[in-house]
């Protein structure tokens, strides 16, 4: 205490010096700086009452403002934005996980709209919409010179009203028509299933309700397996996941990590700065785990693909990810509007950033590009239909050295192989992530077997609070831009549709 006060009676003195000294200029400056503000103000008005006094049609002073202050706001970088009531209201609605739409998160680059991903069973997932393509046309009218607001609105409708997109994909010659029905996009946040003995947890986003209903699921999971015992392995499926709540990403990495830092994130300020680190508990209990992303999983889903990957928790599957790597705080404005502002970047536990350069997997898998349909009736008859093992040759030897119940063990390890070889052709990512973890399974991996001279430092650079567990986590989003009809709160880049 003794020290803090003569730092800070120092402090104050030498202050009073420079304040004595540069007194002068610093005030000149500051006087300056409001001169100019003040200048641009009266420039701003002296531009909306024109706008208003000769505009060839009557224009709606409210709508002007509001369009000033949205525009700008996203001056600053692509996720700031301005919330009018109905938009606030419906950012409220999208985080407790239902709300109306196509399920598509969008963004905008280069002026035209990009999808960043679709939702798990939307309309939009089941028409075929895919994370990079672009939407050109709305129902044929272009969208080309709109906002992206103004993009939204053109994409939202009554619920059961067709709409048809005219989508630009890169691989394909010409732009193409899907059409679809407006519905009532209700999110599943968590969806848990086994196969054979891994647990898959699917993460579509990260809203009120992910935490619960990853815990709900990974332990009906691991029951119907038959416990933790028996399980081999988990897969958590951040693929095409556009990012959500930061607390949610927190509770998530935590519930996987068994100490050290989450996430770090830093302001303009080293007061703004802060740091979350895991408690002790590790819900898969040591058990070897895979994260499955592609380069529609962004923000959230970035942060626990981050801290499991650098705490050498995961191995880390797929393609690289989207790269969005701030945090957007919405701060009310009046009653009923609030403007969602960039107030931090977050940063992994290794301290780094990745900001538009994404995560980059430990294993690339790319997801194979579906062949064409073949008809079998034309493939010639091949050896593959004969006899090619010892079993089946007539007179063959039987195998006496087995029990009844080996054998049966045996049988049911091999009917898993070959579900998970059936599954290379629906889903070559997902039976990549489940090969790996019974490769890890043969060789008796535990989380807990890392030594600790290979795992990453947990310590930031940033001035936060050391210690801070993830019940901490503030109110803020993990990323965000105006909300639209498919917004997931904080969708990967700015607007929804």
């Amino acid at each position: 205490m003794k020290n803090y006060l003569i730092a800070g009676i120092g402090g104050t003195l030498a202050g009073l010096l420079l304040t004595t000294q540069l007194a002068g200029p610093i005030l000149a400056q500051d006087a300056s700086s409001n001169a100019d503000v003040y200048e641009q103000l009266d420039l701003f008005g002296n531009v909306f009452e024109q706008v208003r006094g000769q505009y060839v049609e009557e224009t709606d002073a409210k709508k002007l403002i509001e369009a000033a202050i949205n525009g700008m706001l996203q001056s600053l970088d692509p996720h700031s934005s301005f919330l009018p009531a109905d938009d606030y209201e419906d950012m409220q609605t999208q985080t407790r996980g239902s709300f109306g739409g196509l399920g598509i998160e969008v963004g905008q680059e280069d002026g035209l709209v990009k999808v960043i991903s679709p939702m798990d069973d939307t309309p939009a997932a089941e028409a075929g919409v895919k994370a990079g393509d672009f939407i050109t046309h709305v129902n044929s009218e272009p969208l080309m010179g709109l906002t992206l607001d103004q993009s939204v609105d053109l994409m939202r409708g009554e619920i059961g009203s067709e709409v048809t997109i005219t989508i630009l994909r890169e691989g394909e010659q010409e732009p193409f028509d899907l059409k679809m029905i407006r519905d009532t996009i209700k999110l599943t946040a968590v969806k848990g299933r086994t196969e054979g003995h891994v647990v898959v947890l699917r993460v579509a986003t990260f809203n009120d309700e992910t935490m619960s209903s990853l815990e709900a699921d990974l332990k009906m999971a691991v029951d119907e397996i038959g416990g933790i015992d028996k399980v081999t392995g988990f897969v958590i499926d951040l693929r095409n996941n556009p990012g959500g709540l930061l607390d949610q990403a927190i509770y998530v990495s935590d519930a996987f990590l068994d100490k050290g830092e989450i996430v770090s994130t830093r302001g303009r300020t080293p007061e703004e700065s802060e740091r979350w680190n895991a408690t002790p508990g590790d819900l898969a209990e040591g058990k070897p785990v895979v994260v499955l992303i592609n380069r529609g999983s962004a923000s959230a889903s970035e942060i626990v693909t981050g801290a499991l990957q650098d705490h050498r928790r995961a191995i880390v599957v797929g393609e690289k990810s989207f790269g969005k790597g701030s945090v957007q705080t919405v701060l009310p404005v009046t009653s009923d509007s609030a403007m969602r502002l960039t107030t931090a970047r977050y940063y992994t536990p290794s301290g780094r950033s990745i900001q538009a350069l994404g995560i980059n997997p430990d294993i690339i898998v790319a997801q194979p590009r579906p062949k064409p349909e073949e008809e079998d009736e034309d493939q010639p008859r091949t050896e593959s239909s004969f006899s090619t093992s010892e079993a089946e040759l007539r007179g063959a030897l039987n195998n006496d050295s087995y029990s009844d119940e080996e054998k049966r063990q045996l049988e049911e390890e091999a009917a898993e192989v070959e579900a998970t070889a059936k599954l290379r052709e629906e889903d070559y990512q997902m039976a990549y992530a489940i090969d790996i973890l019974k490769g890890l399974s043969a060789v008796d991996f535990r989380a807990d077997a890392v030594p600790e001279s290979a795992k990453p430092a947990t310590t930031g650079e940033d001035s936060g609070t050391e210690g801070t567990p993830a019940t901490d986590a503030p109110e803020m989003e993990d990323d965000g831009g105006a909300p639209g009809e498919g917004a997931a709160e904080a969708p990967a880049t700015e607007g929804t549709q």
